[in-house]
């Protein structure tokens, strides 16, 4: 908490630990703190989350609340912080706004969330995968919009179901055509 990022309210990034985060050692020493046969494994993105047991720098820890019921407390990954955290605190959609989430998959499905939570009142989710609309029902999803199924751009088609075009759109695929579909509505 010492960075400009760190102090900042609009960042979550962090000066010490955003370089090299496939560096795959401790930053104090510059070596990893596991071992299989006298051959070093190296961390994953400074964290190495699928042990059951790690060392990491003391950045990379997060404070878990001591009256939180250790039995239910559970790492959510990036993706759930990710998408809800897009959505909330970047895109802020209003009480009664659309918003479009490209892509539902654990990122998407926390970006549906968090339009839900902001009061959205019409959340479009854009994905190639039909199978994954009752899931997302459960996330605020209340249209499922698979290009797939038009013959036009799906921008275009998201602009005509709203009458020029969603209030927000969430991208949460990484595809830069996605991106640019997003956008243009």
């Amino acid at each position: 908490k010492e960075c400009r990022h760190c102090k900042s309210e609009e960042s979550n990034l962090c000066e010490l630990l955003r370089i090299n985060t496939d560096r795959g050692v401790m930053l104090s020493d510059g070596k990893s703190r596991f071992s299989i046969k006298g051959k070093p494994i190296f961390h994953f993105v400074g964290t190495s989350t699928f042990s059951e047991y790690t060392v990491v720098h003391r950045g990379c820890a997060v404070k878990i609340n001591p009256l939180a019921p250790l039995d239910k407390v559970c790492i959510l990954s990036c993706g759930i912080s990710t998408g809800l955290g897009a959505t909330l605190n970047v895109a802020k959609p209003k009480k009664g706004s659309s918003v479009a989430v490209f892509g539902l998959g654990a990122v998407g499905l926390a970006a549906a969330e968090g339009a839900r939570i902001a009061g959205a009142s019409r959340i479009i989710g854009v994905d190639l995968h039909p199978d994954r609309i009752k899931e997302a029902r459960k996330f605020g999803v209340t249209e499922l919009v698979n290009p797939k199924d038009h013959k036009k751009p799906i921008q275009e088609v998201i602009a005509d179901m709203t009458d020029g075009g969603v209030d927000r759109s969430v991208e949460c695929t990484g595809n830069v055509d996605c991106m640019i579909s997003a956008f243009e509505c």
